[in-house]
């Protein structure tokens, strides 16, 4: 089998090799779960649409920054095996599922209609308190082009809801302790999902892992990284909820390379 091109965006140059977006993440630890051969192609903000349209790969969405203007995003793949080009991570999943059954299956076709519930709800628990507290820290961390981009694409799309200027989004002090007292409460509400029936369940589905527990992994991985191991705000969240994502974390460790 030849490896799978995967397209992510890397860090900068003190961190050479490091993956940085959350969403990159969800298939880079996807491809590590089920074992596929990959090789990593490295793609800054500023050269992801022409990067994707040099290679066919299809929007991923239309007027999210500019419009009625076609958005283009990581990740996508290009399967040698195959021919095939695929963008957005869930199609990316869905694919991999398919096309390789013989590797562990993220996303049961029974759950399909659930999946879209939970990104939906994810999206407005977990990851909306997340961007104002995490983007204005990991924004310096991209090589300066992207940094630029970054900004500039962020602040249009989302200062209006957190407040102009990334600088501004979460300043030090009570402001930025009330963000992640947000967070906080974000992660909690999701603990009660994996324990809606009175039963502790360290996945989604159990005793395996799916998509949805990749997806809540990269997100940590993600604020890990862009925390850094010993802040103390990680430290806050590798103990919330009875240590439960400090527990995950561990139990997918050997996937977050």
């Amino acid at each position: 089998m030849q490896p799978i091109h995967f397209y992510d965006i890397p860090r900068n140059r003190v961190y050479e090799g490091e993956a940085w977006s959350p969403n990159t993440w969800k298939i880079r630890l996807t491809l590590n779960y089920k074992g596929l051969p990959y090789k990593t192609i490295w793609v800054e903000y500023p050269d992801i649409e022409s990067t994707c349209k040099e290679v066919g790969a299809e929007p991923t969405d239309f007027g999210l920054l500019k419009e009625g203007k076609p958005y283009y995003s990581l990740p996508i793949i290009h399967d040698p095996n195959t021919g095939a080009i695929v963008s957005n991570s869930i199609r990316i999943a869905r694919y991999l599922d398919k096309v390789y059954p013989d590797t562990p299956t993220v996303i049961p076709p029974s759950l399909e209609a659930f999946y879209a519930l939970f990104e939906e709800a994810f999206w407005q628990t977990i990851c909306m308190p997340l961007l104002p507290v995490m983007m204005p820290v990991g924004c310096p961390q991209l090589n300066p082009r992207s940094e630029a981009y970054f900004r500039e694409t962020r602040e249009e799309r989302f200062g209006p809801i957190f407040g102009g200027k990334l600088e501004n989004w979460a300043p030090a002090g009570p402001a930025r302790e009330e963000r992640w007292k947000a967070v906080q409460a974000g992660f909690a509400k999701m603990a009660g999902w994996l324990s809606a029936d009175g039963e502790e369940r360290p996945f989604f589905m159990g005793e395996k892992l799916c998509y949805m527990d990749l997806n809540v992994v990269a997100w940590v991985v993600f604020i890990k990284k862009v925390l850094g191991h010993d802040d103390s705000e990680w430290l806050q969240i590798d103990k919330w909820d009875g240590g439960r994502w400090g527990r995950l974390m561990q139990a997918t460790e050997k996937y977050q390379v």
